[in-house]
């Protein structure tokens, strides 16, 4: 099975592009390189990855850009651009002559406006991204799913993938409402889902068995063409590790078949972020 891990990061914390992490979450206070990465992927079986940004500034999206032209492992790279601003499209227009440029994702569970992404400099921004082939990452909070529905209708041919199942409170349990604002957002066909950032969500005490009503939602409301694996490393490092979330995400998906599996693990992240299991852009669409 050819394995993609849709949801990794990269930093180098002396380059100054980077106000996160901050030095009391020690575990991942420190430089992370594919080098790091590289051991866990062959571990796994991944061959190729979505590198995703970590800081809302142009600089690190250029970092990573500059980094993936020379590490084969990267299929695929999430920037960040400023959507409010007036430079939103030479911004974009710019990173997409990299051949590894797939989307934007402006970090809006740090935002304290729940509905900022509706404000019409945003909906201007993201109405371009269809017609240049890009796709839009939602870093969000339950919160925020009701806006995103809307925004999905509003943009009906958006690709929309929702990033660590939207973040819900398994810490706490809790599952409503997030299991029917999840629901009614599964309805709007442009809109995937990334299985990962669930064991941050549950903490140090977590287990599969805390995790399995909120894994198995995801893929039962959204189907395993729409949900994708990512491993959310080195964040994951937090509360356990890249080999400790790969296990626990087969345990979760053990009653699927092989085709819903290699679905999960591989062809909805290719299909979604345009790559094939070569890295390489391709040329059929979303469906």
């Amino acid at each position: 099975m050819t394995r993609i891990d849709a949801h990794q990061h990269y930093w180098t914390l002396g380059l100054g592009h980077n106000d996160w992490p901050p030095p009391e979450l020690a575990a991942i206070y420190r430089d992370f390189t594919p080098d790091d990465l590289r051991p866990h992927l062959a571990a796994a079986g991944v061959t190729k990855t979505v590198l995703v940004q970590a800081a809302p500034n142009l600089a690190e999206t250029e970092f990573l850009l500059e980094l993936a032209e020379r590490e084969e492992t990267v299929a695929a790279v999430v920037g960040w651009v400023d959507v409010w601003s007036p430079t939103a499209r030479s911004d974009l227009e710019r990173f997409k002559r990299h051949p590894k440029f797939r989307g934007i994702r402006p970090m809006l569970q740090g935002i304290e406006d729940t509905f900022c992404i509706l404000q019409p400099e945003a909906i201007r921004t993201l109405e371009m991204l269809p017609d240049l082939g890009l796709r839009f990452e939602a870093l969000i909070q339950p919160r925020h799913l009701p806006v995103i529905s809307a925004l999905a209708d509003r943009l009906p041919s958006l690709r929309i993938v929702i990033d660590h199942g939207a973040k819900p409170f398994i810490g706490k349990g809790i599952l409503e409402p997030w299991r029917a604002d999840m629901a009614a957002l599964a309805r709007r066909p442009n809109v995937c889902v990334k299985l990962s950032g669930l064991v941050t969500e549950a903490g140090s005490g977590w287990t599969v068995d805390k995790l399995k009503p909120y894994a198995g939602y995801l893929v039962e409301v959204f189907g395993p063409q729409r949900v994708m694996f990512g491993s959310d490393w080195p964040v994951v490092n937090l509360d356990a590790n890249y080999e400790q979330w790969w296990l626990a995400a087969n345990e979760l998906l053990r009653d699927l078949d092989e085709s819903a599996r290699q679905a999960v693990f591989c062809t909805s992240a290719a299909r979604f972020y345009g790559i094939d299991a070569e890295g390489q852009r391709r040329a059929s669409g979303f469906n």
